[in-house]
């Protein structure tokens, strides 16, 4: 696999609760991040004193996160509409020659910085809220 660009790592946001996906406009950075909780399994017949985990159990979740700066109105708005509602609308992730990851995700942060010589900038951090669908991109 080729090396990639980091500008097609991509969130859009479900902007009318029906399948109609929007790129979140101005993200200059991104990050997905899948985790698995594991869970103990070890007991004193463990062999070697080695530590086990029971297989298939614990919870799996996943983050996203992203910045950059105001571009679009739109997106703009159902942002900050999802997080103030306490939405947990459907995005997608799309990873270069990967795949698409969708599902319900919670906005948990948005923040706002500017300087007086800049442009305004955001940040949003995002929580999975449901299971997550995964859909490899032919080659």
């Amino acid at each position: 696999m080729a090396a990639q660009n980091g500008k097609d790592l991509l969130i859009k946001l479900d902007m009318t609760n029906e399948g109609f996906f929007e790129t979140i406009a101005g993200l200059r950075a991104t990050r997905i991040s899948f985790n698995a909780e594991q869970v103990d399994a070890t007991s004193l017949d463990s062999p070697g004193g080695w530590r086990e985990t029971l297989a298939g159990a614990g919870v799996k979740s996943a983050s996203i996160s992203g910045s950059g700066v105001f571009k679009d109105a739109g997106t703009d708005e159902r942002a900050r509409q999802v997080f103030f509602d306490g939405l947990t609308p459907a995005f997608q992730v799309i990873i270069p020659d990967f795949g698409i990851v969708e599902g319900p995700f919670q906005i948990t942060s948005i923040e706002y910085a500017g300087t007086h010589d800049g442009e305004a900038t955001y940040e949003l951090s995002l929580a999975s809220a449901g299971a997550l669908l995964f859909t490899a991109l032919e080659a």
